[in-house]
């Protein structure tokens, strides 16, 4: 077992053979999610990587209940998300949160702060009164903002203030766990590090454990203790941050970050990159054997009928293990 953050108590969150297909067209099957299985352990936060479309989004919709899988289990802290109903489905929904990618299409424009702020609160019945309201200027300061931006609505803020709005938000129902899908790709890049270094400090101070979902491998390896790489639907390599960024073994992690840049003119001029070819194919008809045949610069024959195995290399380090490179 990994051990992160100073904690080593096993997972809270277990993902298993997760599946969520979509219905589109003449009865076709989308594929966004087509059996994956992750641990997260208590306290870490792992990162999960891929271009759009690859169902890295859809994933953690799933894990925070706006989608029902079609297949497989998440298991939090021993329970079967999907197999609760009363009290402990109100309880798992306050414990798992979400911070959205889009802080603007993701805050009501008719609702003051306060309100947005504590509607986790009075949905789960947590305050009222004078100390809903003293809970409400609570997280703004916590999140950097201040008691006075209360009675404003989200048009008033930046794209930085709207998102500290959203983990103020997220926070309120003071859970154990946050999905965070994209939270700073739409910000300019200052203020990308604000909201960021704010999530590590966080974590720190309330033992939150995080899912942060990006495509930006730079941020991914800043933030997080493990990362996953999707492609389309399925993990095609998992291992811990550092491992994985000096060590990557997949044809498409290696593609991935060889397009991060580098501030070093020298070294950047003269790197090889690995520059895939074609567009992901259609998660509705995905290639047959490895599904990264289609663009991988190493493929052959044996890639087209053979589906690569999931396999643990040692020491944590999983890959997608198909003809072509294993």
């Amino acid at each position: 077992m990994t051990e992160t953050n100073g904690h080593n108590d096993g997972p809270l969150l277990q993902i298993k053979d997760l599946k969520k297909h979509f219905t589109v067209g003449r009865g076709q099957k989308l594929k966004a999610v087509d059996g994956v299985s992750i641990e997260v352990n208590k306290g870490e936060t792992f990162g999960l990587v891929g271009e759009s479309g690859c169902g890295k989004s859809t994933l953690g919709r799933v894990l925070v209940r706006l989608y029902d899988p079609s297949g497989g289990q998440v298991i939090y802290g021993g329970k079967d998300m999907f197999d609760v109903n009363g009290r402990e489905e109100r309880e798992l929904h306050r414990k798992v949160q979400m911070i959205f990618q889009d802080p603007q299409a993701s805050l009501n424009p008719r609702m003051t702060v306060s309100n947005i702020v504590a509607e986790g609160i009075d949905i789960h019945g947590l305050k009222q009164g004078r100390e809903r309201l003293d809970r409400v200027y609570e997280l703004l300061e916590t999140v950097g903002l201040n008691r006075e931006h209360a009675n404003r609505y989200p048009h008033e803020f930046s794209g930085g203030q709207r998102q500290r709005i959203g983990v103020a938000r997220a926070l309120a129902v003071e859970p154990d766990f946050i999905v965070a899908d994209e939270p700073v790709s739409a910000l300019d890049v200052s203020i990308q590090a604000q909201v960021i270094n704010l999530m590590r400090k966080l974590q720190r101070e309330q033992d939150l454990t995080y899912l942060f979902i990006s495509h930006d491998l730079s941020v991914v390896k800043y933030i997080s203790d493990r990362v996953g790489v999707m492609y389309l639907g399925q993990l095609v390599e998992l291992a811990d941050s550092d491992e994985l960024y000096a060590n990557p073994l997949h044809p498409y992690t290696r593609a991935l970050l060889s397009a991060v840049p580098v501030p070093d003119p020298d070294f950047e001029n003269e790197r090889q990159r690995t520059v895939l070819q074609g567009d992901l194919p259609s998660p509705v008809d995905p290639p047959s054997g490895c599904r990264f045949r289609t663009r991988c610069p190493q493929a052959v024959e044996a890639a087209a009928h053979e589906e690569p195995e999931w396999r643990d290399i040692g020491d944590g380090h999983w890959i997608r293990a198909c003809p072509c490179f294993a």
